[in-house]
């Protein structure tokens, strides 16, 4: 159920803790993995946003005009004076992931503080989303410390709508990029006893529409709510519900002797998780994080769904952020510019190469919009017809297709074994392969003029399917090495051999070209 959707008798109660428009609205923790999807869910409600930041210039990009960026740390007492100030109801989303011994205290002067200005802001109501369990079992360091913080938000006196959840499934959150690359990159498994552990998962819409409904009731309905899906699953049953979506079979073997310290450094290793995040999840698998109060589904009208229609919109999310999404934008997000690739984004690899030349453009655009077909492919024109020829062998397309004009492309349009996906004249140019592969892959290239000179930025990007799809892509290592730096010189060369095309035609006639230029 998507928030747009949302209808309930709950929605008209009097006195809901914010109305749109009207009521300010604090978000912490907008860089993260909740609090960034909940972002742009609230702008798009229409209320009054602040967002609490310790580098505002980072998120001001990412918000809409009008929502507000605030400096701010929840370790900084005095830095949250004015972010607090005149604000209806926050949302509290921040907590550590670290294992260092200091961050239970970090939570908790953190929490002090943030509930302390909040009180003295006259905060009406905070929201909060703590982890599945029992304070009558014993817990793990990190379900214990949320449980914590909850209670040092309550201490302030200012209801607290606390969200208490197990894992978040969806596109970029650490349980679902641990299941994801388990499944991926490992045909066979022999997995430790916690795989077994029980857990509730919820769908990330489906937290976020309780987060948002939260702001629809009544600050006298806040409480403890304990929120999962709708199935109770093992981490073994949910590796192979997303091997069920992928087409993938994962064999999993328990053995008994791998600890959660040994879990950790072998997630580390086989996982996009640092193995400090790693472990910090197996110890919560270890315990039962199952719903045992439904009360949240008798005041909300969310009804979430299931594991498996979950993680189908985890990767339906995906490929709408993927689709609508530059591949620099998600480069940039590293802090320096990549010259050459291999970064992973989720099980995405992505191959990025950037050259400048002395050219506008517009012209260097040409050079790019004629590659492919009759004119080839700027470099290993022998490799891309070896590799047609071996795809023709396989039942797929080859690179004997050509195109549809030698100059001009539009949407749709196919290049040799690719087909035009985008195109953003001087701008833009991503191409989807359509070759026989064990997984999916695009090309791109971007142009962006800085003054007398445009840098190219050529990005390969590969969705592979399973071990075969990662044995393919890093068995074409070497190739690619040629290939890929080959053509992004050759667009180089083209559009500098198209300038000096020009230039030349401008000559008078009778002069050589250095007479004209003096």
């Amino acid at each position: 159920m998507s928030t747009s959707e949302t209808t309930s008798s709950s929605h008209s109660i009097a006195n809901p803790a914010a109305i749109p428009g009207t009521s300010l609205v604090l978000l912490t923790g907008a860089s993260g993995y909740i609090g960034g999807r909940l972002l742009p869910s609230l702008e798009n409600q229409g209320y009054r946003l602040r967002c609490l930041a310790r580098r505002p210039e980072i998120l001001t990009p990412k918000v809409s005009p009008s929502t507000e960026v605030v400096a701010g740390d929840v370790l900084d007492r005095a830095s949250l004076d004015n972010a607090l100030r005149g604000v209806d109801v926050a949302y509290y989303m921040v907590h550590s992931m670290s294992s260092t011994g200091s961050f239970e205290e970090n939570d908790r002067q953190a929490a002090r503080n943030f509930s302390e200005a909040a009180k003295a802001a006259g905060v009406k109501g905070l929201i909060y989303v703590g982890g599945l369990g029992s304070d009558e079992e014993e817990l793990s360091t990190h379900l214990r410390s949320r449980h914590e913080v909850g209670d040092i938000l309550r201490q302030s006196g200012i209801p607290l709508c606390e969200f208490r959840a197990s894992a978040v499934i969806g596109s970029g959150s650490a349980s679902f990029e641990l299941v994801r690359a388990l499944v991926e990159r490992l045909p066979i498994m022999l997995t430790p006893k916690w795989v077994k552990g029980k857990a509730q998962p919820i769908g990330i819409d489906d937290l976020l529409d309780y987060l948002i409904e939260a702001l629809r009731i009544p600050t006298s309905s806040y409480r403890i709510y304990e929120v999962g899906g709708a199935d109770k699953v093992s981490y073994a049953e949910m590796m192979r519900a997303y091997g069920r979506q992928r087409g993938l079979k994962p064999l999993i073997i328990p053995v008994p002797v791998l600890t959660p310290w040994l879990s950790a450094l072998w997630l580390g290793l086989i996982t996009p998780l640092y193995a400090r995040i790693g472990r910090a999840i197996i110890e919560s698998i270890v315990h039962v994080t199952v719903v045992r109060d439904n009360a949240a589904l008798t005041t909300f009208s969310v009804r979430p769904m299931g594991i498996d229609e979950a993680i189908r919109r985890a990767l339906a999310h995906e490929e709408t952020h993927f689709a609508a999404t530059r591949w620099s934008d998600s480069l940039s997000s590293s802090g320096r510019q990549r010259s050459w690739g291999g970064v992973r984004f989720g099980t995405r690899i992505v191959d990025s190469r950037t050259l400048t030349v002395e050219a506008p453009a517009d012209v260097v655009f040409r050079c790019i919009e004629r590659i492919g077909g009759d004119h080839g492919w700027y470099a290993c024109d022998w490799l891309w017809r070896v590799r047609g020829f071996i795809d023709l062998l396989q039942g797929g397309v080859g690179m004997g297709r050509g195109r549809r004009s030698p100059t001009a492309l539009r949407v749709g349009d196919t290049v040799d074994s690719f087909r035009v996906e985008a195109i953003e004249p001087n701008r833009r140019l991503r191409l989807k392969s359509e070759m026989n592969l064990p997984g999916r892959a695009w090309l791109e290239f971007e142009v962006t003029e800085t003054g007398s000179s445009t840098q190219i930025r050529q990005t390969a990007i590969f969705d592979p399917v399973g071990l075969k799809g990662q044995l393919y892509w890093y068995s074409l290592y070497g190739p690619h090495e040629l290939v890929f730096n080959g053509m992004l010189r050759g667009i180089a060369q083209a559009a500098l051999q198209e300038m000096k095309d020009l230039d030349m035609s401008k000559i008078p006639n009778g002069q050589t070209a250095t007479q004209h230029r003096r």
